[in-house]
């Protein structure tokens, strides 16, 4: 029998928790930038009775995503991948940002577009954010899902200035995942594959609490106590709408993003944190 192989890069609690509900009997490759962070995780899963190895990757860098993917195919058929790889306005500068997480997306969509199995399945992680970003022209959409990926970080559009750079840089790129994953799925349709984007609130995991702590923590808890659900989200959360997506069960969903963050968006739009 084939081994079938599930790749996650970005080896935190979010892209775990997919891992533990779609591979069971397959190779999981754990792949993160600091090898400490996979090895942890494979010890987690490893002892879940999962098969289990590691690599490292950089998603900025196109020679390292292609290698991790080149790795995967050695191992197996690669029926999943799980990208929740990327850094936060409170960690990095507008740059890093756009690199990592809007740069770096779109390379591992193109590098493991290349080498998906047929009736494979891919879930990008994005951000609640995208979703309060002002509306684009038709042309500035088009732009961030179809821009050669080599050319992305030379587009005007993602240009930021002011005291908020970071957070303008953090809400395009995850806007950017969003379209980029819908362009993305008619191409790994040819391969018979699926892809799609979950876009969370605020998810209790390590970074989250640090977040929560930190110079933005005020208004990211006014954010949850003025949502309709009240609460952050659990990894677990998540963990389901990922399986679904990769599943026979979300078999007829391509191309989507499915955005899960206890309604915050929808009180920024209709409730208490909309704008006076």
């Amino acid at each position: 029998m084939n081994k079938q192989v599930t790749v996650v890069i970005g080896a935190g609690s979010i892209g775990q928790a997919i891992a533990r509900r779609v591979s069971p009997g397959k190779h999981v490759l754990l792949a993160d930038l600091k090898q400490a962070n996979a090895d942890a995780a494979a010890k987690v899963l490893g002892d879940a009775g999962f098969m289990v190895s590691t690599a490292v990757v950089d998603v900025s860098s196109r020679d390292s995503v292609h290698t991790l993917a080149q790795a995967a195919v050695a191992i197996g058929a690669v029926t999943g991948v799980i990208h929740a790889a990327g850094v936060s306005p409170s960690q990095a500068s507008p740059e890093l940002i756009y690199k990592v997480d809007l740069y770096g997306t779109a390379l591992v969509l193109e590098e493991f577009g290349n080498i998906i199995a047929r009736g494979g399945a891919g879930v990008v992680i994005s951000s609640q954010s995208g979703h309060r970003l002002r509306a684009l022209t038709p042309e500035e959409d088009l732009a961030l899902a179809t821009t050669p990926t080599e050319q992305l970080l030379s587009l005007s559009l993602i240009r930021s200035t002011g005291t908020d750079a970071s957070l303008h840089a953090y809400q395009i790129s995850k806007r950017g995942n969003s379209l980029r994953v819908m362009a993305e799925a008619v191409r790994w349709a040819k391969r018979g594959a699926r892809v799609n984007t979950i876009s969370p609130g605020i998810i209790i995991t390590p970074l989250a609490k640090e977040e929560l702590s930190g110079p933005r923590g005020a208004g990211y808890r006014r954010m949850l106590e003025a949502s309709p659900v009240g609460r952050a989200g659990t990894p677990d959360e998540v963990g389901n709408v990922g399986a679904l997506l990769m599943s026979e069960q979300g078999a007829f969903i391509t191309g989507s993003d499915i955005l899960m963050d206890g309604g915050v968006t929808a009180s920024y739009r209709f409730g208490d944190l909309a704008p006076n």
